[in-house]
Order: structure tokens, then C-alpha cells, then sequence
């Protein structure tokens, strides 16, 4: 794939909001479910001219691409996007616990000092012991912190909030620490911090694909621009492996021009690497957290939790192609 430009459409201008479009029916419009605390910390924007180079996942990949480590039955997938507020821990959480309704046997791992993740699974991130903090920094076996909720959780303390000078010269120590436990899952999801900091770097460089959750606002997509010069330092002197396995949409509202833009932006930059299903606005998602479960738990029949379902579907599918693309060649 060429050198693409994440540019308005349009001529320049930039998506707007219109009146709900008599057209295109849907639910009414629930109040916006935000998860994620705000940002953290918000890199400065690139010039309207960047490029982005999107390197695919193994089953989407073009070529020139890097290639597939093999002998790699263990998905290891960083939810990543350094804006916050774009349901990357809302992902992670929803996105495991379908992954196991399926009959995976998935880790969720929350790297994020908030501990967002960890509270969403009624833990006090404030009281725990040990964390993923202690496993970074002081080495302990990562299987001592996983705690074993809807699916298996390793869990996040306020001590991570500390952990980036500890981690500096030491990028490999999630990889390291998963080796563990590694050959118990068929996917292990890592809820990152909103930054591009070494907590993130650690996943990039355990993670055998990155998926990205994007708000469909217009700002938001701009974030794909930095979050990918990140990854292509990473590929280039820790993890050659490492690409985007796909782009997911999050809180989509089909009714304004907007979010429908945002979507045609994304497909027209990244095809087949954004995901079909749309993870639309619902309260539900923030309902859940508060009564410690997934949606796909709290509210088991609702749109929500089948679009979450839906989502997961996309992803074994992939990986089924992508198994089956590799038993062949090798055949």
C-alpha cells in the first residue's frame, strides 16, 4: 500500500453534525457512554499533510508488509489509541468476554495506572497488593496478579502511575512476564494508558497485532497519525511483527453526518482494516462498569452486548483465514 493521507474529504472541509436525517432511522440516541477517564496526556497534532503507512494484520497483509512470526498459536492484541475517552477499556472488557462465550481462553491485561479495566470487574485498583506494577517492576510471576472474573484479569494498582521511569532500558518486560502464561490463552488483550508512553511500548513489543479504537470524530482518526510513527519505531528496533490488525469504530450514531463521514474517512484510508461492526452509542456500556461486569453480562440480550459478539466473530474469523492461509503454505 502506497503513502495515504488522513485528510478531510470534501475539498478540505472538515465533517460536520446535521439534523437526525429522517432517512436513516435508528434507536433514539442514548446519552454518550464514556468509560476512560480523559486524557492523560495528548501528543501535540501532526501537520494536516501527514502520512500514514498502516501496516496490516497477517490476514490483511499487503505487501512489503513485515512478516508473520510462526509458531505463534497465542494471540497477543494491544487495545491502543493515545486519545482517551475512545472506549479502549470498554473493548478490552467486552471484546474478552465474547472472545470466551466462543470457547477462547482469553487474559485481559490492564496496563492503564487508572485501572479502569480492573474496576470494571469490581476490583478496587486503590487496595490491591500487587499488580501489573509488580510484575513490570519487580518481577514477580505475572500469575500471581491474575484475578479470575468474567474472564482472567490481570489486574492494575495506582503503583502503575509510577512505572514509566522504572520501565526505561526495559521495553521487553510485559513479553517477558507473559511467557509465563502465555500457552494458556488463545487471546490476550492489553488495555493501555492514553499516551504513547513505555507502558504502551511494553505491549507493542509483546503484542502480535494492535487493534485501534476510534471515536468517529474527526479528531479522533487524527490520532491514527502518531499512534502509527510509534509503532514503525517499535517495528524498526523491538518488534518486527507488530501492525495494525484492525481499526474498530466506537461510539457511532448513524443519524448525524458526522459519525457517517468519520466511517467513510476511515474506509477510504484503511479499508479492509476497519472492522464491519460499528460499536454504537449506548449508556449501556456505562452502566456495566458500575455494577462490576461486562455489558455482555449486565445486559446479555441488548444491542450492546451482540454488537461486542459481533466484533469477535470478525476477529476468529481472521485468524481462522489467516491459520488456514499458513497450514497451506506450508502444506
Amino acid at each position: 500500500m502506497g503513502l495515504i493521507r488522513l485528510l478531510p474529504r470534501s475539498g478540505g472541509a472538515q465533517p460536520a453534525v446535521e439534523p437526525v436525517d429522517d432517512a436513516t432511522p435508528e434507536m433514539p440516541l442514548e446519552e454518550e457512554a464514556v468509560v476512560e477517564s480523559p486524557v492523560v496526556s495528548e501528543p501535540a497534532h501532526e501537520p494536516e499533510s501527514a502520512e500514514v503507512v498502516p501496516v496490516a494484520s497477517p490476514s490483511v497483509q499487503r505487501e512489503g508488509s513485515a512478516p508473520t512470526p510462526q509458531g505463534t498459536a497465542t494471540r497477543v492484541i494491544a487495545l491502543a489509541n493515545q486519545k482517551g475517552g475512545v472506549a479502549k477499556t470498554t473493548t478490552t472488557l467486552n471484546l474478552g468476554v465474547a472472545l470466551s462465550e466462543t470457547g477462547h481462553r482469553v487474559l485481559i491485561i490492564d496496563l492503564d495506572p487508572q485501572g479502569n479495566l480492573t474496576m470494571s470487574q469490581g476490583l478496587n485498583p486503590d487496595v490491591i497488593e500487587r499488580s501489573m506494577f509488580d510484575v513490570l517492576v519487580h518481577k514477580i510471576p505475572i500469575s500471581e496478579i491474575i484475578e479470575h472474573r468474567e474472564v482472567d484479569l490481570a489486574v492494575a494498582s495506582i503503583d502503575l502511575a509510577g512505572a514509566e521511569l522504572a520501565l526505561i532500558g526495559r521495553e521487553r518486560s510485559l513479553e517477558k512476564a507473559l511467557a509465563e502464561v502465555r500457552a494458556s490463552y488463545d487471546y490476550v488483550l492489553v488495555d493501555t494508558p492514553p499516551s504513547l508512553g513505555l507502558l504502551t511500548i511494553n505491549a507493542f513489543v509483546a503484542a502480535t497485532g494492535v487493534i485501534v479504537p476510534v471515536q468517529c470524530e474527526y479528531l479522533s482518526l487524527r490520532g491514527l497519525v502518531q499512534l502509527e510513527n510509534t509503532l514503525a519505531m517499535v517495528r524498526e528496533n523491538l518488534n518486527p511483527h507488530v501492525g495494525v490488525e484492525g481499526i474498530v469504530a466506537t461510539m457511532f450514531d448513524g443519524r448525524t453526518l458526522h459519525s457517517r463521514e468519520a466511517i467513510e474517512i476511515l474506509e477510504e484510508n484503511f479499508g479492509e482494516l476497519v472492522y464491519r461492526t460499528r460499536i454504537r452509542k449506548t449508556v449501556r456500556y456505562a452502566e456495566a462498569p458500575v455494577k462490576g461486569s461486562s455489558v455482555l453480562k449486565y445486559d446479555p440480550s441488548g444491542a450492546a452486548a451482540e454488537a461486542y459478539r459481533e466484533l469477535a466473530r470478525e476477529i476468529v474469523a481472521a485468524k481462522e483465514a489467516e491459520d488456514g492461509a499458513q497450514a497451506r503454505k506450508h502444506a
